[in-house]
Formats: C-alpha cells, structure tokens, sequence
C-alpha cells in the first residue's frame, strides 16, 4: 500500500459514513496539500506545506466530532488544534504531539529562515502526515476502497471447474503428519 494513497481495506465491509461534508472536504485539500508538498523544491516550502496538510487532517477530525465549549471561560482562551485534538480524539494525542513540536518549525520555515528545515525534517514530516492522513480517513470515512488490481496481477477465469484430488475431510481433525505411525510424528 502507498503512504501517499487513499486509505483502502482488504476486507470490504459496508459501513456508514459519519464524516460531514465539511471535513471530507479539509481531507480532500490535506491530501492535495501533502501531493503538492511532496513535489516542491525547497525543504523549507516542503515542511511548512505538509505542516498545513497536518493541520487541515486535525480540522477534519474536529468539524467531525468537535463540539463548542460549555463554559464561557474556555470559550475566550484561543486554544490550537493541537492542544483540542487529545480531547476530541484521545486516540490521536500522540500524533498531536508529534506535529505540535513542529509548528515552532513551520512557524520558521513560513517566515523564510534559511535551513529552519532540513531535507530530511521534510521528508519525515511528509511521511508522518501521510500515515496521520490515512487513519484519520478510515476513522472518520470509513468507506472501504477496494485495492485495484493490477493489470500484471490479474487471475484468468480456471477452463475447467476445480475438483479436489480426494474428499475433504469435514471432521475438524488434523491429517498425520507425513512419516507418522499411528499419528504420532516420526522423531527419528
């Protein structure tokens, strides 16, 4: 499966979207965000813009399951994504850690301070933001998509009809191991 890919299941089972329009839709511009970071040239460019992909993902998990804050006193503190995304989806906090450590970076980068991010920091943050892309998408879609078969892959339709050699053996027993007597492997 590819980093970069949608999010896919081998095991087609239906299920209902819950996701609203509003966050397919921060999905859609996260990965046409993260398609756009992984072709530009500078790591700087590179960072920020997946760093924004990151936090477009985090936007779709709170227009998915966020609600407004109860208490006026919470209401007034401007709080970022990052710090409201363990809240609303304690699975999450460890990627919400991981991409909060770097909004000082993006911060950088944004503004054109040379080498506030490395080569290598825009590669890895690239791959995280896939993967942290790809769980949000089965958490929140949870649409299956089929693996498409490749044309190199595919299985021709059998000329004959298979017929097992012998009768299968419905007992639920294991047959003999091979050199066995009576069941019981040979050791010798």
């Amino acid at each position: 499966p590819s980093l970069t890919g949608p999010a896919s299941d081998v095991h087609p089972v239906l299920r209902r979207a819950t996701a609203p329009p509003a966050a397919l839709d921060l999905l859609a511009k996260a990965r046409a965000g993260l398609d756009e970071a992984a072709v530009l040239e500078t790591p700087n460019e590179r960072f920020s813009t997946a760093h924004l992909a990151a936090l477009r993902v985090a936007a779709a998990v709170l227009a998915a399951r966020g609600r407004p804050e109860s208490s006026p006193r919470r209401r007034a503190r401007i709080r970022s994504a990052w710090e409201v995304l363990p809240e609303i989806a304690p699975e999450l906090t460890e990627w919400s850690a991981l991409f909060a450590s770097g909004a000082r970076r993006r911060a950088q980068a944004e503004a054109g301070i040379q080498g506030a991010a490395g080569r290598r920091d825009a590669d890895d943050l690239i791959r995280d933001v896939a993967m942290f892309l790809r769980i949000v998408e089965r958490m929140l879609v949870l649409q299956p998509v089929l693996p498409q078969q490749r044309p190199d892959t595919a299985v021709s339709e059998p000329s004959e009809p298979f017929e097992p050699a012998e009768p299968a053996d419905l007992s639920g027993r294991l047959p003999p191991a091979r050199g066995a007597r009576g069941g019981i492997p040979d050791a010798g």
